[in-house]
């Protein structure tokens, strides 16, 4: 992709409701409302919330039902899922429920699919009620099956008579979601949209897309390949003020790899964290938020890894103790990404 081109590339955000010290989880779930109306209004092209369980910092435990309601309240940019966790769930079941959403929201709605629990080993338990059938080998079975109840015509016979809403206008956009490089295998041998998780994978985002596309075949779903990286920023007016909002993303990162999840704390809580060498090392070898500093900063550093992968879209995450900081890092890198394909445009550096 050309330096002139990478400023055009859309920008979405994901969401995890996240629940403060001292806050619940209504406050939670009407900030994610907030951030998706100032999404929309920012021209933001999608608004994607992820499944998480049993974990006392994250509220949206259930996609379907917190899209329903962020749909609602929203005007025109797309809502979905980021994803939904289908080993937790009878395909049937999500295909009703996202056909559901479609039948409310026409062409608004996204399902993303992912593989991983999104929880530990005894709520996945709780969730799925059994261990059989529910590994590796039999995702590709029930992607399939959702596929096929969603209007995907290349294998009806996985469903037969069923049918997932009984007179369909149109269907929701099916993306798989992964960290690694068995979805984007999985993707585009299945010919979908893909989204690679930069925002806590390991793995060399490049070289995950590029297995991507040379694994793409073409499907009724899509012509061609369509890449999307989702990764962490955060920006405030100075590089010190974006170091001091992106405390509380660290210490929450630290408490889910230590296995203590508890609530984000505040900014001022955080700063006095002292990081023992292990977590430093922790946050050097996977930090907390990707890109953090000035809107020209972490411009600069979304548009090199544009660049890299050649991704088709942007998604931003970014966890902040308040729902104000992060309107606030979204306004501010929605002006400075505009801001740039403009200077371009007019023959001029795109960075300050």
């Amino acid at each position: 992709m050309s330096n002139s081109d990478t400023f055009r590339v859309p920008l979405s955000v994901l969401d995890l409701a996240t629940v403060g010290s001292g806050r619940t989880s209504s406050e939670a779930l009407a900030d994610s409302v907030r951030l998706a109306q100032a999404a929309d209004r920012l021209g933001f092209t999608r608004f994607w919330v992820a499944e998480h369980h049993n974990m006392p910092s994250v509220a949206s435990t259930s996609p379907p039902v917190l899209i329903a309601h962020l749909a609602a309240q929203t005007e025109s940019i797309r809502v979905g899922s980021g994803g939904v966790m289908l080993p937790n769930h009878a395909p049937f079941v999500v295909a009703e429920q996202f056909a559901l959403l479609e039948a409310l929201h026409p062409d608004r709605i996204d399902l993303g699919i992912g593989r991983a629990p999104g929880t530990d080993q005894m709520t996945a338990l709780a969730l799925r009620r059994q261990t059989d059938g529910l590994g590796v080998e039999e995702f590709p079975q029930h992607v399939l099956e959702v596929l096929a109840l969603l209007g995907d015509n290349r294998t009806p016979d996985r469903v037969m008579r069923l049918a997932a809403t009984p007179s369909p206008s149109s269907f929701p956009d099916v993306w798989l979601l992964g960290s690694s490089g068995y979805s984007a295998q999985l993707a585009g041998m299945l010919g979908l949209r893909y989204s690679y998780a930069h925002h806590f994978g390991n793995e060399d985002p490049a070289a995950v897309m590029r297995l991507y596309r040379s694994n793409f075949q073409p499907s009724p779903a899509l012509a061609e390949p369509y890449a999307m990286l989702a990764t962490s920023a955060l920006t405030a007016d100075t590089a010190e003020e974006a170091e001091y909002l992106a405390g509380p993303a660290r210490v929450m990162a630290l408490s889910l790899r230590s296995g203590r999840p508890a609530p984000i704390v505040s900014p001022e809580e955080a700063a006095q964290r002292v990081f023992t060498d292990q977590e430093q090392l922790m946050l050097e070898h996977l930090p907390a938020i990707k890109a953090v500093g000035t809107p020209d900063q972490v411009t600069a550093r979304l548009s090199e890894l544009v660049e890299l992968t050649g991704a088709q879209e942007l998604m931003i995450t970014g966890t902040t103790y308040d729902v104000g900081s992060r309107i606030d890092s979204l306004t501010s890198l929605a002006d400075a990404w505009g801001s740039a394909q403009a200077r371009i445009d007019a023959g001029a550096p795109a960075s300050r």
